[in-house]
């Protein structure tokens, strides 16, 4: 799997992210990152390299992940630490922007990410 830093990459790593937790049901298998790892990057995932993903996500290893579409903030966090685990660049290089845009269309129907959102401050 070739992983980039673009809106096209993105997308598939979203829809991947839901293909993968229906295939870790049917085979009664717990949805976690570790698990999520393995089945993408098999011989790659080591233990390091999952331990660098979950470091950088500020997630565990194997708490069970909640559906990307209902709650796709750790899913968004997971999938940032990865681009930077896999491409070597700093988290600010990350195209969060796309990447909120690629959750948009993966999942069409759902509230859309807009989390680097800036706020106005009103003055009182």
């Amino acid at each position: 799997m070739e992983i980039q830093n673009n809106h096209e990459c993105f997308v598939q790593l979203w829809r991947m992210l839901g293909r993968t937790r229906r295939l870790c049901r049917l085979n009664c298998q717990r949805f976690t990152v570790r698990r999520v790892l393995q089945l993408w990057f098999d011989p790659e995932a080591t233990d390091e390299f999952i331990w660098q993903v979950c470091n950088i996500s500020e997630l565990s290893g194997m708490d069970q992940l909640p559906s990307p579409r209902l709650y796709p903030r750790p899913h968004r966090e997971l999938l940032r630490a990865l681009v930077i685990v896999r491409l070597g660049v700093g988290a600010s290089q990350v195209k969060l922007t796309d990447l909120d845009a690629a959750y948009s269309a993966a999942y069409p129907n759902s509230t859309p990410l807009n989390i680097n959102k800036k706020k106005k401050y009103r003055k009182p």
